[in-house]
This record gives structure tokens, sequence and C-alpha cells, in this order.
């Protein structure tokens, strides 16, 4: 080694740490408390919430049931019944390709609503099913984004995302899980 080295070496200090301090130090910290991180936890559920699907209807975070068969379309915080099948007469709501393909009448409550919500869940029943691509344009048009699902999910997310986003911002329309192509879902 040269006296330079010996000299630069011999200059630096070397900073050590006890590890009696870094015990002492983790035995003072606190655990972290997993409700303190729950952001929404103070976030009332929104009463359109879906609490429970059932074969012919469902149960709302409101009291309110939906049942006899009918679906739910649930926009703004309101939930209604949504009989997409009438329209044709006929209790289907797949293509012959099987895609979820209803008409565009079925939707048009979007047209008279404003603000539109940003993004419609679909729940198609027990099931998830593509939706056709002439409805998936339709609803594209409305200015809104889709997202489809069997019901279940379609439910949860809904519920999920109506309590972070806000009831506007997201809207959702749901069949029984016991519907049957022909003969529909009232038991």
């Amino acid at each position: 080694m040269t006296a330079t080295m010996r000299q630069l070496l011999s200059s630096r200090s070397l900073h050590t740490t006890s590890s009696l301090s870094k015990r002492q130090k983790a035995e003072e910290h606190t655990p972290t408390s997993f409700q303190d991180l729950d952001v929404l936890g103070n976030t009332p559920v929104p009463s359109t919430s879906v609490d429970v699907c059932m074969t012919d209807g469902f149960g709302l975070n409101s009291g309110i049931t939906i049942g006899d068969g009918d679906g739910a379309l649930l926009v703004d915080g309101e939930a209604f019944t949504w009989r997409p099948w009438e329209i044709t007469g006929q209790m289907r709501l797949l293509n012959a390709r099987g895609q979820f393909d209803v008409p565009t009448e079925a939707f048009s409550v979007f047209d008279m609503l404003w603000p539109r919500p940003d993004l419609l869940v679909i729940g198609t029943g027990l099931n998830n099913v593509p939706l056709s691509p002439e409805l998936k344009k339709h609803i594209s048009s409305l200015g809104m984004r889709v997202e489809v699902l069997d019901t279940r999910n379609a439910a949860s997310q809904f519920n999920l995302l109506a309590t972070e986003r806000g009831v506007t911002d997201v809207a959702a329309v749901l069949i029984p899980l016991g519907w049957v192509e022909g003969v529909g879902a009232a038991e």
C-alpha cells in the first residue's frame, strides 16, 4: 500500500450501530392497524348496493326487493325493475351466436339521463357471456364504457365502484341468476 492510500483509509471513520439499539427500536414500534388503512371505512354504502342475488331477483341495501324474475337497473342512486325481453315479446336475451343481445331500446333511460354514468356494468345471469358487437357499439355511442360479467361478480363490482366513485359515475343492469332462455327467471 502506498502512503497516500494508508492516509486516506486511516482518515475515514467507520460508523457502526449496536444491535442492541436496533432491537430496542423494534420493540418500541407499534404495529400498524389495518383499520387505519381502510380509506372507504367512513364512506356510506349506496342504498342501491346489491346485498343478495337471487334466482328470481335482487335484494338491495335499502331494503327494496326486486323479484318475480325481473332484472334490475341501478342508476344515479335509484333502482328500477328492468325487463328488456318485453320489448321483443320473447323471453330471450341471447342471439344465435350466444351473445348477450337485447334491443337498444332497453337502454333508452340513458338517452334521457344527463350526465350519463361513465361505466355500465352488465350482469348476464349465472354465466358470463359476451356482448354482441351491435349492443357494445350502441352503449359506446352513449358515451359509456361497459363491463360484462356474470351477475354475482357484476353486483360485487357495482357495489365497489359505486362506493368508491359514487352512484352517478357507475350504473348497472343485472339479470337474475335463475334466468333460463325461453323461460325467464320467475320461480
